[in-house]
Order: C-alpha cells, then structure tokens, then sequence
C-alpha cells in the first residue's frame, strides 16, 4: 500500500463545543473538523494555530495514497498494528474516499521506518 506524508507540522486542537470555526483552522490544504457535544476539535496545520489554543502540537500526517472502498477491512490494523508494536502511537482521521494518520513528530522516522518494513511504500 502507498502512503504519501504531508510536508507540514499538525496538530490537533480543542475548542468549546459552540466555538464558531475559526478562520485559521481551514487556511492549510488539510484540515479535519469534528464538533461533539463536548468540544470542537480540529485538526490541522500548526503553524496557524493562535499560541492560546488549546492543542496536542507536533504531529507528522501520513495519507494513504489511494480511495478505499467501504467494504474493505483490516486496513488500519495493517497500519497500526506494526506501530503498536514499536511503541507508537497514531491518531487517525478517516474522510470518504480515504484514511488520514497524525504520529508524534518525535517518532516520525521511527514510524516510517516501520512503515517501509511492513512494506508499504511512500510516494511525492
């Protein structure tokens, strides 16, 4: 399976669940936007994010290079299962046509090394 790594730095904030969405979330070419009833949370390219936010910062985002079909199982476990393993941990971000993961940058040649061992290629 292909994965392409985004080039940015990401991170994934918390705002108060009627927070409007702020104009620096959706700047980047990726972000992700989810509102419960307890938080607004987005996902996106940290060098917009105001210094008083709320975020987990320093994230890498990897994005598998294909649309998947709905009926296909077993594809994050293939991810995550070899990032288990070693000790790393993801969070993930699915859309319609694909899925979307976020490692720590601390651990980000760690991942893609993992990642190429469990043959998986990478892409431009």
């Amino acid at each position: 399976m292909q994965l392409k790594i985004q080039p940015n730095k990401y991170s994934i904030c918390r705002l108060a669940p009627n927070a409007a969405v702020p104009v620096w979330a959706i700047r980047g070419t990726f972000h992700s936007i989810t509102r419960t009833e307890d938080e607004l949370s987005i996902v996106c390219e940290q060098k917009d994010i105001p210094p008083d936010v709320q975020a987990e910062r320093d994230w890498r985002l990897f994005t598998i290079a294909q649309k998947l079909d709905f009926s296909l199982i077993g594809i994050l476990a293939s991810i995550a299962d070899p990032l288990v393993a070693a000790g790393i941990s993801i969070f993930v971000v699915s859309t319609f046509d694909t899925d979307h993961f976020l490692v720590k940058l601390s651990d980000f040649d760690s991942a893609r090394k993992v990642l190429l061992e469990s043959q998986f290629t990478f892409v431009e």
